[in-house]
């Protein structure tokens, strides 16, 4: 298969950088590979580059000489589509969720063209929200988990974040993924409705045929009519959004610290009216 374009990934840190790779597997049809992260293990983690690669990509398929069509992402490794966000390269850059993931979210959530990931292998946290913003996906019957891992290692979920699952995923499988922090494999995704099928690149490829997705772009209006459709989505994603959500969590975070400190205050109280009366 021909590459058509690449978008080259800067070196950032101990991360040497790539390119993301594009590809025609079908006429109309683009494919964008992330390239491994070289740390390892590789597990293509986001970071600032790689979101501003793929992005780029967006831009030169929307903006330059390609007529509209269907974008499909996948991982150049087997094991893994994206382990989430590279920690180190989050925590150290304060614009990084505002400008760079939610950046990158967005522009797949309104992209206007239709997008769909192809799961090859895990998809946790931050992977799988990324593949969330994409308006179908396709996973692997044979390997990877899908997760959202945040419960497990104690970060709360932003507004930003989660509510791309509150709008496209059921209730209970909602409570399943945030709140239990379920994996679900292959089979159970698609059980759940996280996943439109099973497969890889060629049964995406099928999927776009059978949907007629290549034609859906043609009227200039798919990226307005899914801001429409997203629009709780979209605006938590966009800077202001993001500015005013960052008040209110912090608002919260104090909220809840005064709350745990009044509530021991009083069970000192309570303990020590009953004698140390046991609870």
């Amino acid at each position: 298969m021909a590459t058509l374009f690449t978008i080259p990934i800067p070196p950032l840190g101990a991360h040497p950088g790539g390119a993301v790779v594009c590809t025609e597997p079908a006429p109309q049809v683009v494919s964008y590979t992330l390239p491994p992260n070289p740390l390892l293990p590789p597990d293509n983690r986001l970071t600032t580059p790689t979101n501003a690669a793929l992005v780029s990509a967006l831009d030169v398929l929307e903006f330059g000489p390609h007529p509209p069509g269907v974008v499909l992402t996948t991982s150049a490794i087997q094991k893994f589509y994206s382990n989430g966000l590279d920690l180190e390269n989050a925590l150290a850059d304060p614009a990084f969720l505002p400008t760079s993931l939610y950046h990158l979210f967005l522009r797949f959530l309104t992209f206007p063209m239709p997008t769909v990931a192809v799961l090859n292998g895990h998809a946790f946290a931050g992977g799988l929200m990324l593949a969330m913003h994409h308006d179908y996906r396709i996973m692997s019957p044979a390997r990877g988990f899908l997760c959202v891992n945040e419960l497990d290692f104690g970060v709360p979920l932003k507004a930003p974040m989660s509510s791309i699952f509150r709008l496209k995923c059921a209730p209970a499988t909602y409570r399943s993924l945030v709140l239990e922090a379920q994996r679900f494999d292959g089979k159970a995704a698609l059980e759940a409705g996280i996943v439109d099928g099973l497969g890889g690149v060629q049964e995406a490829v099928a999927m776009v045929g059978e949907r007629k997705l290549t034609e859906k772009g043609r009227t200039g209006i798919y990226g307005a009519m899914k801001r429409e459709m997203y629009r709780e989505s979209v605006e938590l994603l966009s800077e202001e959004g993001f500015a005013r959500e960052e008040a209110a969590f912090l608002r919260g975070m104090e909220g809840e610290q005064g709350r745990r400190e009044r509530g021991e205050g009083r069970v000192r109280e309570i303990l020590k009216g009953g004698k140390g009366a046991k609870l």
